[in-house]
This record gives structure tokens, C-alpha cells and sequence, in this order.
């Protein structure tokens, strides 16, 4: 129905070299942790003042780049800390405020929670980097209004549109990978560590549950896939705004492929919230429980009717099409029962119930009444040629579960690759040290290993700085 929209956490205020002891030769990481601690500082202060805008006016652009500095410095400091070039006075703990918990304390804000290891703050600024991405999506979205509706616009300016739109689709993508590597390999990686070092592992809020991170990587992909849907009909919702309905435009996609994908849609949604769910049956040692937002369980179980829906509205526009006067049952058939799940929809209230704002409500709900109406549409001019040329029996709902296909997916997780540290080991400057101190050893080596560095490491530390230049 839209893209979901997250409540970006925030953070306490941390120095690094409150606990962390430089043992580099020459004290060389002094100053690097000096420079991450005002990268972090500049994260906690980037979170306070999106916390405090209005919606129109956050920035989550400039967070993705604030996130983009910080996260090279931290991985720098969890390497040296491996490699022993950095000792710790103590277990860190960092400070963060959950978002995705149903728990809701007397002041009806989310929890904060302190939880110890620099993995916590990597995982957290991880799971912040991601909902930054769907967030700037929902903004690049939001901005389009309704253009491919638009009979002013030209040509050139609906296809930059979609551009935008594509645009928005790539970032969900990105955001979904994250995601992943989250669930993936963070949070194991994390655990192992735990019991290795303590013999248990540290209670966790639902954001950081494995489960929970690969639903929000299904959501991701399941609203980018939406994105694609619309992308893929903006020049056939454009050519038929004067005479929606039958027949459909020549630029209009198949209908069977539209099918497909809405029904890929609403099984990423379903599994997404077959997998949201699964931390909510235990409890915390606290005692408070697991679950996940009720805004966010009702924004994948509302969106797994409405895409089911879409799917059947569809797949009886396929019938009516394309299947002959052997097909005007089955194309009837299959509007009537889009009809119902759209009418459910619309009068149980639900459609009212998702998102944090009335305007995202209220246009959550228009949708779907715009829905609707097309599907009356199509449905009384289907009705009416069955009744009077196809004469066709209207199968009953039953029946219609065999004509249902395979969903289909149009877009793909793009996967994370962790940031390459700032400084220490992994780093740029790192292997160009280690490059000179084999050069002095082995004399005439240095451009060749320089030129394989160059191969293997990309990114300078001055290119990364624009890591985020794809935005």
C-alpha cells in the first residue's frame, strides 16, 4: 500500500577513550579514537534533531552520510581491539532507544535500553542505517504524489518520475541487505561471542532478534516491489486516466505478469509477519515482552489482504482479457471476491489503523477505496458481457484457488558489504604501511604491491568519505 514507515532510535553520548587504551606503536590510534568519538558524537546529534523535526522536514539523507563516517570508525576500533593494537579498560555500554517493541513505558515513548559490547553499538547504527534508507525512500515516494495520474504532465516529466521511483526502489533494496547481514551475520557473530566470553547471552529487544531483522528485510523487498508494480503501469495508469476500465491501453503490461507480482508481494508480507511474530511467544529475562509494534503487525497483515486482492483483480482483468467468452465466469468470479477483500478492508477499519499520522492514514485509506472503484469497473463490464454474450457459470471461490499461479519477484536484496575501517588493520592506510615496511625489506616491490593494493582495496580513505555519492 505504501512503503513503511520506521521511528528512527536514538542514542547516549559515548567517548571511546573512556575504555578503550591505545597499545599501537607511537600511540597512533589516540587521535583516531578522539575522531570517532566525534563521529558517534555527530550520529547522537544527527538522531536528536530528526527526533525533534516535523515529518516534512527530516532529513534522513544527511543521517545516511553521518552513518556512512561513523561506521568506518567503529569497525576500525573493533579490529584494532581483535588484533590487540587497542586494549579495554572495561565491557562498554551503549545506550539506545528501541523502536520496533510493543512495550510502551508511561511517557508513550519506546524504551532505552543499555546493552554492553561494541557489537551492540554496531548493530544498532546498522539497524539505523537501514531504517534511514527505507525512510528516505518513503520521502523520495511521498514527494511524487499521485503523478502518473497527472494529464498535465509531459512525457519527459513522468519519466523522470519513474526514475525517482526507481530510485526509491534501489534504496529499499540496500536497505534490505543490511538488513540481512544483520540477521545473517551480526547478531550470530555477536552471540557467539557473548557465550564464548560470558557462557550466555545478553536479553535483547526485539530489533535485535535474528528473526525479526530477516522480516524486515522480506518487508523491504515486498515495498520495493511495490514500487516496481507502480513503476511498471505509471505510463498505462497515465494513458488510461480519462477511460479507466476496459479495454486496457496498449502500453498496459500483462495483466497475468501484474498478477504475479502483487502475489510475490503478499507472500514477502505474510512471511515477514510469520517471522515478526516469532520473538513475541518468549519474554525477556526482564519480564516485558518480545513482541513487535502493533503498527508494524498491522501494516504486514494489511498489506498481505491488499496485495492478495490486487492479485485477484488482476487475474480476473487476465480472464476477461485475454481468456475468451470460455473465461467470462472465471474473470467475474475473480473480481467479485478482489471486490469483498478490498470492501473488508475498507469497513473493518484496518486501512484506518497503519502509519503514525492522519495524512498517511487518510491516504492509506484512499487507495484503497481507488481500488475498489476500479475493480467495479472492470467487474460490471465484465458481468455485463457474460450475462449477455459469454454466458458462462460463475465459479465459486473454491474452485478458483487451482487458477491461482506462482508468484513472481521483479527486484533483489542487494547485499551488504561492511564498511572498510577508518584506521587499523583492514584499513587503507594499514596496508599501505605494511606495503612500505616490505618495501624496505624487499626493494623494488612497492609499485607492484601498491598497484595490487589498489586492486584489492578500491576505496581510499578519500573516496569513502563519498561512499554514499549514490544518493
Amino acid at each position: 500500500m505504501s512503503i513503511y514507515l520506521y521511528e528512527l532510535p536514538t542514542t547516549g553520548a559515548v567517548s571511546f577513550a573512556d575504555f578503550c587504551v591505545d597499545g599501537s606503536p607511537q600511540d597512533s590510534h589516540t587521535a583516531h579514537m578522539a575522531e570517532a568519538t566525534q563521529a558517534r558524537a555527530n550520529l547522537r546529534g544527527a538522531l536528536k534533531e530528526n527526533k525533534r523535526a516535523d515529518r516534512d522536514e527530516k532529513d534522513y539523507l544527511k543521517l545516511v552520510k553521518v552513518l556512512d563516517d561513523y561506521l568506518p570508525y567503529l569497525r576500525g576500533i573493533m579490529n584494532c581491539v581483535d588484533s590487540g593494537e587497542i586494549a579495554m579498560k572495561y565491557e562498554p555500554i551503549f545506550s539506545w532507544r528501541t523502536t520496533l517493541s510493543a512495550n510502551i513505558n508511561p511517557l508513550n515513548t519506546s524504551p532505552r535500553l543499555s546493552i554492553p559490547s561494541l557489537y551492540a553499538d554496531l548493530a544498532f547504527s546498522l539497524l539505523t542505517y537501514a531504517f534511514a534508507l527505507s525512510n528516505l525512500a518513503y520521502s523520495i515516494v511521498n514527494s511524487l504524489g499521485n503523478y502518473e495520474r497527472e494529464r498535465a504532465i509531459s512525457d519527459i516529466e513522468r519519466k523522470t518520475k519513474d526514475e525517482k521511483l526507481n530510485f526509491a526502489v534501489t534504496l529499499l533494496c540496500r536497505a534490505a541487505g543490511i538488513f540481512s547481514y544483520l540477521s545473517d551475520s551480526v547478531l550470530l557473530d555477536w552471540s557467539k561471542i557473548e557465550a564464548r566470553n560470558t557462557g550466555n547471552v545478553t536479553a535483547r529487544p526485539p530489533d535485535m532478534h535474528k528473526e525479526v531483522n530477516a522480516a524486515l528485510a522480506k518487508l523491504a523487498i515486498a515495498d520495493a516491489q511495490s514500487l516496481a508494480i507502480r513503476k511498471l503501469l505509471s505510463k498505462s495508469a497515465y494513458d488510461s486516466t480519462l477511460t479507466p476500465g476496459p479495454p486496457l491501453p496498449k502500453s498496459h503490461p500483462s495483466p497475468a505478469l501484474i498478477a504475479k507480482l502483487h502475489l510475490e508481494c503478499a507472500s514477502l508480507y505474510s512471511s515477514a509477519r510469520s517471522l515478526a511474530m516469532t520473538p513475541g511467544k518468549s519474554r525477556s529475562s526482564s519480564g516485558t515482552s518480545n513482541e513487535i509494534s502493533i503498527d508494524l503487525r498491522r501494516y504486514l497483515a494489511e498489506s498481505v489482504l491488499f496485495h492478495n486482492a490486487l492479485a485477484r483483480k488482476w487475474l480476473g482483468v487476465d480472464a476477461g482479457e485475454n481468456g475468451g467468452r470460455q473465461k467470462g465466469g472465471e474473470a467475474v468470479a475473480f473480481l467479485i471476491w478482489a471486490k469483498k477483500d478490498l470492501e473488508d478492508l475498507k469497513d473493518s477499519g484496518k486501512s484506518l489503523g497503519i502509519g503514525k499520522e492522519k495524512e498517511q492514514k487518510e491516504r492509506k485509506k484512499q487507495k484503497v477505496l481507488e481500488e475498489l472503484e476500479n475493480v467495479n469497473v472492470f467487474l460490471k463490464h465484465y458481468k455485463k458481457v457474460n450475462d449477455s454474450l459469454s454466458f458462462q457459470p460463475v465459479p465459486p471461490q473454491m474452485d478458483l484457488q487451482a487458477c491461482i499461479p506462482a508468484g513472481r519477484l521483479a527486484v533483489a536484496v542487494k547485499p551488504f558489504s561492511s564498511h572498510i575501517p577508518a584506521f587499523g588493520p583492514g584499513s587503507v592506510e594499514h596496508a599501505r604501511r605494511q606495503i612500505e615496511e616490505l618495501s624496505v625489506l624487499e626493494p623494488g616491490v612497492e609499485s607492484e604491491q601498491s598497484s595490487d593494493a589498489d586492486k584489492a582495496s578500491p576505496f581510499s580513505r578519500e573516496t569513502y568519505a563519498g561512499a554514499g555519492s549514490y544518493f
